[in-house]
Parts: structure tokens; C-alpha cells; sequence
């Protein structure tokens, strides 16, 4: 079928069901919340929408302009801790034998099996002060000074102490680290994609032309896995920004997110319609990431030109 116009009623058969749940589930349900950004609340239930701008000049305040800059760094830290863990092992795997590709990437896409609020409690009893990393990190330090004895430093000035426990829960470092956890497989995959597709001829001639195996990595494999790569942040940077079951489980009340605070507005104060200006100021962070995006694409497409 080379013009819809051809056959529109297959064209209306294929396409409405979709439209139609797309508008019934997500755009009205959309618009709602965004109508409610313009309302006050009277009462303990009651919203009035008066089309008042007085939420979204409350959710610019410098208290939560704080809170959602904390967010965009976080997100953009585990973004690139995320490129810079997953692009190795997407590389690994496009170039391992064929008889092991499936297996790896089984492996990348088992967490995706369980649950995310048993993997992020897994890891609350990893970071925990009694838990496996401070276990293990004690085991280390008990046989570090059993050595010095051994080697006859007895008056070692570690020598004796008590091993202290590192704080890693309820803070930045458990949130960064269980949103890194989490949302490695998301860029790993699309990169993965991109590999695949990506000629090896290519490579073999910039090796062949004399240039090191770190110059092709950056001049040759990284400009033609970019749109994967770019892809792959996307998926990372936009979920992180709204996350707020880590944070709120792994950071408690010293690493709390904008997501945590535009659920609180729903449940806990019961503030919807503060928590809808915040839900689209949030938005519009992520539509300006998008058009970044497509502001870059269209610039290099320009200078292909």
C-alpha cells in the first residue's frame, strides 16, 4: 500500500483502535491533570479550577526549583555512570560468538523479570550498616590486621581498631547507585542495536590505515552507535527525572527527588492540584530534553548536507 488514501478503510481498521486508546488513557487523562494545575483547593477534597497561575508560581519557588535541580544531576550523574558502564558490555556482546549472544543478553534482560520494589529492597539489605558490603569490607579489614601482626607491625596505628561501617543507605550515593542498577539494561540494549547494525568493514579499515584501537573506538564506532547512544540516554535520563520509589526507599528524607514530592502532593497532602503544576513543570523539562535532541539531529543532518 503505497498511499493510505488507496485504502482507507484497512487505513481507519489499523489506526483507530490505537487513536482511540491513546486518546481515551492517555490524552484525556492528560488534560485533566493539566486543567487541574489551574485549580485551588477549598477544604480537605474539594478543588475549584479557577484557572489561577498560583501553583506553578508556588512550584518555581527557589525550595522546589532546588529540589528539581538536584534531580536533573542526579538523573544526568546516573545517565553517565549508565553510558559508560553499558557501552562496554553492549560492545562485548555484539562481538562475542553468535552461540553466546542470546545467553548475554538474557542475562542484561533478567532483572526485567523481577520486580523493581524486591530488586530495590535487594539492595537496601546490600547497603544497609550489617550488610553484605559492609560485611565483606569488615572481612577485609579483620584480615588486613591479621597480616600486619603476621609481618610483625603489631604497633600499626590501624591495628586494633574497630571496624566502622559505611553509611551508603539513606543518602545520595544509594540513590544514584540503585538508579544506575536499574536503568543500565535500558541504554545497553539500544546500543546493542546499533552495534549490530554497524559495519565491520569500517572498522577493519580504520585499523588497517594505521589508527589505534582507541582512535577507531572514538572516530569510527561512537559516531556511527550515536543515534543508539542518544537513544539510549533518553530512556535513562527522562525515567530517572521522574523516579521516586528508589529515592524514597534508598534515600529516605535526605535524597528526596521531585518525584517524591509530586506524589507526597497526591497522597500525603492531597494538594492534586500543586502536584499537577508540578507534574507538567517536570514535563516541560522533558520536552526540552526531547527538543535538544531533535535540535541536534536536525543540525547534523544540516551539515551532512
Amino acid at each position: 500500500m503505497n498511499n493510505w488514501k488507496d485504502s482507507k478503510s484497512v487505513f481507519i481498521t489499523t489506526f483507530l483502535p490505537g487513536t482511540v486508546w491513546l486518546t481515551a488513557f492517555f490524552l484525556v487523562p492528560l488534560g485533566f491533570v493539566w486543567v487541574m494545575s489551574f485549580g485551588e483547593k477549598y477544604g480537605i477534597i474539594d478543588i475549584v479550577i479557577t484557572w489561577t497561575p498560583n501553583n506553578y508560581l508556588r512550584a518555581v519557588e527557589s525550595i522546589y526549583l532546588g529540589i528539581i535541580w538536584k534531580s536533573v544531576w542526579i538523573s544526568a550523574l546516573v545517565t553517565a555512570l549508565c553510558l559508560m558502564v553499558s557501552f562496554p558490555i553492549a560492545f562485548a556482546v555484539s562481538f562475542a560468538k553468535d552461540k553466546w549472544k542470546p545467553i548475554l543478553l538474557l542475562i542484561i534482560i533478567l532483572p526485567f523479570w523481577i520486580n523493581l520494589l524486591i530488586r530495590t529492597y535487594a539492595l537496601i539489605a546490600v547497603f544497609r550498616t550489617r550488610g553484605h558490603v559492609n560485611f565483606g569490607l569488615e572481612w577485609l579489614w579483620e584480615k588486613a590486621n591479621a597480616g600486619l601482626i603476621l609481618i610483625g607491625l603489631g604497633k600499626h596505628q590501624f591495628l586494633g581498631e574497630k571496624f566502622q561501617p559505611l553509611a551508603m543507605l539513606y543518602n545520595d550515593f544509594s540513590v544514584i547507585a540503585g538508579l544506575t542498577y536499574v536503568y543500565i539494561p535500558f541504554i545497553v540494549l539500544p546500543i546493542y542495536a546499533m552495534l549490530e547494525r554497524l559495519d565491520r568493514s569500517y572498522i577493519e579499515a580504520s585499523l588497517d590505515l594505521g589508527a589505534s584501537q582507541i582512535r577507531t573506538l572514538f572516530s569510527i564506532v561512537i559516531p556511527l552507535t550515536l543515534p543508539g547512544i542518544i537513544a539510549g540516554v533518553i530512556l535513562v535520563f527522562i525515567p530517572c527525572l521522574g523516579s521516586f520509589v528508589i529515592p524514597d526507599l534508598l534515600g529516605g528524607t535526605n535524597s528526596q527527588m521531585i518525584g517524591n514530592v509530586i506524589e507526597r502532593q497526591f497522597k500525603s497532602a492531597n494538594d492534586w492540584p500543586f502536584g499537577a503544576a508540578l507534574s507538567f513543570l517536570l514535563m516541560y523539562v522533558m520536552f526540552g530534553v526531547l527538543a535538544m535532541r531533535s535540535l541536534l539531529t536536525v543540525r547534523k543532518s544540516e551539515m551532512k548536507v
